[in-house]
């Protein structure tokens, strides 16, 4: 991996310049440069510390998907997403290892009799989803709606609140968006 050529990437995304990152991460602007030419190679530690100005991890560092030119794709083909699985509920999360990434749009699917779980989900931010097949229950506070393909629903995260597949046979797929991006 060129790692020079994948720093400049990342900084050029987050519109600061050489002396910009230099000044934040507490190095000379001349590392900035040296690393970025692929005249040196940096410790571990030493990308850390030039990481810790933008504010990004060397895992995100490493994990993030860019085009040839260094920039992060703009079209994800269905085949290129990777489902996440949880307790049998598979969602494919658009734009995953977008750095700084302020929504997580998903694509749901609940399999029969699937759901988030007993216990009530909530924390900061906004939801909102589209049913596009099955039916879905959906409870926040004291309220149970159930929803089938054309519903919506848009509320406040931190109202206490669950989803399930009430269907014995159908599975239930939607369209999704949680702000901020928590997956």
């Amino acid at each position: 991996m060129d790692v020079g050529t994948r720093l400049k990437a990342v900084r050029i995304m987050h519109n600061l310049s050489q002396r910009e990152l230099a000044k934040r991460a507490g190095v000379t602007n001349s590392t900035i440069s040296m690393i970025e030419k692929n005249s040196v190679s940096p410790s571990v530690s030493s990308l850390k510390k030039v990481l810790s100005g933008i504010p990004m991890s060397l895992v995100t560092f490493f994990s993030l998907e860019m085009d040839e030119q260094g920039y992060e794709p703009v079209v994800y083909r269905s085949e290129e997403l990777s489902p996440m699985i949880m307790d049998k509920i598979q969602i494919k999360v658009i734009g995953q290892h977008k750095a700084n990434r302020g929504m997580a749009f998903m694509d749901e699917c609940y399999p029969p009799n699937s759901d988030t779980g007993d216990e009530m989900l909530c924390h900061e931010g906004e939801e909102a989803g589209i049913i596009i097949e099955g039916q879905l229950e959906l409870t926040v506070g004291n309220d149970v709606y159930l929803l089938t393909p054309g519903d919506s629903y848009y509320f406040d995260s931190n109202r206490p609140h669950r989803f399930r597949n009430p269907s014995d046979d159908e599975e239930c797929r939607l369209i999704s968006c949680t702000t901020p991006s928590n997956f």
